[in-house]
């Protein structure tokens, strides 16, 4: 009875743990690797199968193959975050070299959760100044790079506004990019510096969805074709979505491309 009622804990904590990793945004084999060393650590087997939108995972004890519990759970949409997923890699190795007790675990994982994440202001504050310096790095100049930064700043808020709504995430990229263009367009409306049209292009680049695009082509690499491709697809839904606003943009201020 021991062993069936740790098999559920261990189960039950996998699932909160996995859904964490892929939240934080992490590629098909990472998750499999790190869920799978807890397992082996507390003498299970844990067999995965993961989609974009749910986890089926079956653990099983190494020493009795009756002692096993089958969960699935669907996948909630997290927030992309470095620190977790470097956090909770190093946790299972706390499970693997120290052998923690499984409690010992759980709590240093909520401990883990419940960190405070940066405050939204100073993550618009980055954003906009990283794609300020991309603009710089496509020729923009310091004119532009200004315009860039108050567009991103805009269209940055306007979707985590949007995003707190629950609204369609297709909806709120197209929506974010429109808003960002719509005002570096005005650069080239008034003519503001001498590189207006980078201000335009470079806009809209902080919602280029790179995470997906990097874990998509590692995943058709390791063999998860499934994962890979279901995730190719997702990018390029948000990457048509991003052109979508910027061409509404440029429809409506009457702006030629490279004219």
């Amino acid at each position: 009875m021991a062993d069936r009622e740790h098999v559920q804990e261990l189960s039950l904590f996998l699932l909160d743990y996995a859904t964490s990793l892929l939240g934080a945004g992490v590629h098909t084999s990472r998750a499999v690797r790190n869920i799978s060393r807890i397992a082996e650590a507390y003498g299970y087997r844990a067999d995965i199968s993961l989609s974009q939108k749910n986890i089926m995972m079956s653990i099983s004890s190494q020493e009795d193959a009756t002692v096993r519990r089958t969960t699935v759970r669907k996948l909630k949409p997290l927030h992309f975050n470095f620190v977790h997923i470097q956090d909770l890699s190093a946790l299972t190795w706390r499970a693997w070299d120290d052998r923690v007790p499984l409690g010992v675990l759980v709590e240093e994982y909520h401990r883990m959760m419940a960190k405070a994440r940066y405050p939204m202001w100073l993550v618009m504050l980055c954003a906009s100044a990283a794609n300020a310096s991309f603009c710089r790095l496509f020729g923009g100049d310091w004119t532009a790079m200004g315009v860039v930064f108050v567009a991103t700043f805009a269209g940055f808020f306007i979707r985590q506004m949007l995003a707190k709504r629950h609204l369609n995430h297709l909806a709120i990229f197209v929506i974010a990019a429109f808003v960002a263009s719509m005002i570096a367009s005005m650069a080239t409306c008034h003519h503001w510096g001498g590189t207006p049209e980078v201000a335009l292009a470079s806009s809209v680049l902080f919602l280029v969805p790179g995470v997906q695009l990097i874990n998509a082509v590692m995943d058709l690499l390791d063999g998860h074709i499934l994962n890979g491709v279901q995730r190719g697809i997702q990018a390029g839904m948000l990457i048509i979505c991003i052109a979508l606003g910027l061409t509404l943009t440029m429809l409506i201020v009457g702006i030629q491309w490279m004219s």
